[in-house]
């Protein structure tokens, strides 16, 4: 957490004042956050946004008169603000939440369930790292979308040759939308990829069928025991970690609801240590943006596996939290913008082949 530096102003904007009340009273915890107002709906949040200039805006999305949808299409890009979605634990509310996602928020929180106090001090932690986070990574999306040129959608690579490989990525915040412009470069036939998403379980189904909808690649949900295959993306599910293992030549998913590591279940950490062991010198690590120190152990034992290693950087990351714990780790072969990940892993495949070199 942050301890020192500037105040963060936060406004809450939610229809519901039981929303409100909690959000305002977990953030107030907090030394270094002021909650400066409060909205009833998009309308009132639109004003309260121009007159008390918050750094982050906790924005609930189903609201009379404007919703959250049509904040952040008047405000993304055009005012120095993040938006930290609270939602709900829907279908619909997780396709609304990834549209909101794609249309520039920065993170999203699922609302309180009155299941018990343990659950409301859960939240009211999880409210308060993210709205961090998201004062973290200010501005970003603006930068971000100048800085790609992303007014289209991403190339697709050329079809891919390579067999025998696999790709394993560790990710958090602003994940969902990282990953939704990164996974649509892979073709259909591309080597397998797994990945460990921080998410709650409720929403990685969803997600998965998010991105489904948009990528060449076939994803889904992570099952126990199912095979890893070319063109197949794995979603390790919200609720354990994703390991891969090797039974003679077949690679199977295996799900463990065990302790959380490095503070996530599931966490990068443990699926990279189980891919360096179950795959060494034939497959790639990727750290993307993210709060925290998850992926960086797992990262090393990939690395001294003989895997090649990658990191975003800096510029493009919503959080450079994990790829900058990575990095330091001195481990990370190749630091890169977003963009640019897709092309890199599929030349990291190629090199061996062209260089005739066999790993195994």
């Amino acid at each position: 957490m942050l301890t020192a530096g500037p105040r963060i102003r936060v406004l809450v904007v939610d229809d519901s004042a039981l929303i409100r009340s909690v959000l305002r009273s977990g953030l107030s915890q907090h030394p270094q956050i002021d909650v400066v107002g409060m909205a009833v709906d998009g309308v009132d949040a639109l004003s309260k946004i121009r007159s008390l200039r918050p750094d982050v805006v906790t924005l609930d999305i189903e609201m009379p008169r404007l919703n959250g949808i049509g904040v952040l299409e008047r405000v993304v890009g055009k005012a120095p603000v993040n938006f930290v979605i609270v939602s709900t634990l829907t279908q619909v509310g997780g396709r609304i939440t990834f549209e909101a996602l794609n249309k520039g928020a920065v993170d999203y929180i699922t609302k309180p369930e009155a299941s018990g106090r343990t659950t409301l001090a859960a939240f009211r932690q999880q409210l308060i790292e993210k709205v961090l986070a998201a004062a973290r990574a200010k501005r970003l999306p603006l930068r971000r979308r100048i800085a790609a040129g992303a007014t289209g959608p991403a190339p697709t690579l050329p079809p891919n040759q390579v067999r025998g490989w696999m790709v394993a990525i560790g990710i958090s915040c602003g994940g969902p939308q990282s990953l939704h412009e990164i996974l649509p470069m892979f073709p259909s036939d591309f080597v397998p990829i797994v990945v460990t998403q921080h998410m709650p379980a409720q929403f990685t189904p969803p997600f998965a069928k998010h991105l489904d909808a948009a990528c060449a690649m076939k994803v889904c949900q992570a099952r126990d025991g199912e095979p890893l295959q070319q063109g197949r993306i794995l979603i390790a599910p919200g609720s354990h970690h994703l390991r891969i293992t090797r039974t003679g030549t077949r690679l199977l998913a295996r799900l463990d609801d065990g302790a959380p590591v490095s503070g996530h279940r599931p966490s990068a950490d443990v699926m990279f240590a189980s891919v360096a062991r179950a795959m060494g010198r034939r497959s790639i690590c990727v750290v993307l943006t993210g709060m925290g120190r998850d992926g960086a152990a797992g990262l090393v034992e990939m690395s001294k596996a003989g895997a090649h290693t990658v990191a975003q950087d800096e510029e493009t990351s919503y959080v450079y939290g994990m790829p900058k714990a990575a990095a330091t780790t001195g481990c990370v072969d190749h630091v890169v913008p977003l963009r640019q990940v897709p092309a890199t892993i599929a030349r990291l495949l190629e090199a061996p082949r062209r260089a005739g070199v066999a790993k195994a």
